[in-house]
């Protein structure tokens, strides 16, 4: 079990600057708490409030003193949010060390039960961060009152944005990476090999791009996987699912990759999951990942993915792939689509790319679909559309290029948040999109890191 806190960028960008700051500075980030079933916890930053400098007393590079006005607004603005209330301050210095002195662990326990009550929370959280070459260095508690479980150490900090960057606390255990990846870690160093083997990665759809992403993901060194796909194998799909075979026809593809990445990589912890990811209990299994790759074709199914990263600060990597074909049924057209959803980013849908119709008809039942089509209300759902391996794949590559692009640092800045692959004409084109105002991705919106609103992702879920 651990304790992770996910922050957007402009957050992470005020905290590496307040730890450069020479004398300490403290500030109250206002989270969100998600607890999954199997005890994980992921405090998902909502806001954060630096203290006022005139409501420091004293204040000096291993001391300060404040007066309650520098976090008690910030301790209704929590409560107003529903959030939890996380203490934070800097020991300053590239030779800090971001663990709690006697000194903190007195303040804790003066201002614990005040901060649990004025932000009508049950849970109090430090965090301590400390200044180095490139980011921070930290170390962080969650305290529950009692009934709500035990003091937790925060284990992991996951930063999304324009880039993404996995940390782990101070005091965690150092394992290097093993000799197995000898190739990537000249090519990216140690940190990243580190990072993508920390990484909880959910692959939603595993038929030809699917498979694709997450056997390149196994192979870079991902170990702690989440399959999703409620489709069985069929004769037609073992032309480009990886790991399937003419004996795996009729069993479902999730558990056909899962055996399959097991076998490249025994140390893999790879859960496969039969079932829609229009079922609310599925989606809400998307919860303690780190990452989703959107490898579905259906607009239902999208239209969920598209709400992780603003409701749950969960990045989405969403791939398409179109084989056109004119009247004689020859291929004119191979187009591929890769869209970065980071919190603040613009959503599927502000980009057009979900058709709701179609999600709409595509979460009905079949009476329910045949009455509204004959009535003339329901549009007409996708046949099987034409799908070749080398295609596929290479889609999936580039998609699991964009991850490694925003771990490593590389490529233009600012990075776009969509690819466009037009293979037939060896072409790509790239762009940024940001939301629609008002829409529930917009920050303005004041939805990011929403995750417990009702109903689940503020979405209607069909009854089961």
């Amino acid at each position: 079990m651990s304790v992770t806190i996910v922050l957007t960028d402009a957050v992470a960008a005020a905290l590496i600057e307040a730890a450069s700051n020479p004398l300490e500075v403290a500030g109250v980030l206002l989270a969100a708490v998600h607890q999954n079933s199997d005890g994980d916890i992921r405090l998902l930053v909502r806001h954060h409030s630096m203290v006022d400098p005139a409501a420091y007393r004293e204040r000096d590079r291993n001391h300060m003193a404040i007066t309650p006005e520098g976090y008690v607004p910030a301790l209704a603005e929590a409560e107003a949010l529903g959030a939890m209330a996380i203490w934070f301050h800097t020991h300053p210095g590239l030779s800090g060390t971001p663990l709690p002195s006697l000194a903190d662990e007195s303040v804790d326990e003066a201002i614990a039960e005040l901060f649990r009550i004025r932000s009508g929370s049950p849970y109090y959280g430090t965090l301590i961060v400390s200044p180095r070459e490139t980011e921070f260095a930290f170390s962080g508690t969650l305290q529950p009152e009692e009934g709500y479980g035990p003091i937790r150490s925060i284990d992991r900090l996951w930063i999304v944005g324009d880039r993404w960057r996995l940390m782990s606390a101070i005091n965690a255990e150092d394992r290097p990476p093993s000799p197995i990846f000898d190739r990537n870690v000249r090519a990216f160093g140690g940190d990243i090999q580190r990072a993508l083997g920390d990484l909880r990665i959910a692959v939603v759809g595993c038929g030809g791009t699917g498979s694709a992403v997450a056997e390149q993901l196994v192979r870079l060194g991902v170990r702690d996987l989440l399959l999703i796909d409620a489709d069985h194998l069929s004769a037609s799909n073992v032309t480009r699912v990886y790991g399937s075979t003419p004996a795996d026809v009729g069993r479902p593809k999730a558990g056909i990759l899962r055996d399959h990445l097991n076998a490249i990589a025994p140390d893999l912890c790879c859960e496969a999951i039969d079932a829609m990811i229009t079922l609310e209990p599925t989606a809400r299994r998307l919860g303690d990942r780190d990452l989703v790759f959107g490898c579905t074709d259906d607009n239902a199914g999208r239209l969920v993915l598209s709400r992780l990263a603003t409701y749950m600060l969960t990045p989405v990597i969403d791939i398409g792939v179109l084989l056109s074909s004119n009247a004689a049924g020859l291929l004119m057209g191979i187009d591929g689509r890769i869209t970065i959803l980071s919190p603040g980013s613009a959503c599927l849908v502000c980009r057009d790319r979900i058709d709701l119709a179609r999600a709409g008809a595509e979460v009905l039942t079949p009476t329910e679909r045949k009455r509204l089509a004959d009535e003339g209300y329901a549009p007409a759902l996708g046949g099987t559309e034409p799908a070749v391996v080398a295609f596929t794949t290479a889609v999936a590559a580039a998609a699991v290029s964009e991850l490694l692009e925003r771990l490593i640092g590389y490529g233009p800045d600012p990075r776009p948040s969509e690819i466009l692959l037009r293979i037939h004409e060896r072409e790509i084109s790239i762009n940024r999109a940001a939301p629609r105002p008002g829409h529930y991705c917009d920050p303005a919106s004041k939805k990011l890191g929403f995750s417990e609103a009702t109903p689940f992702l503020e979405q209607v879920w069909p009854k089961i």
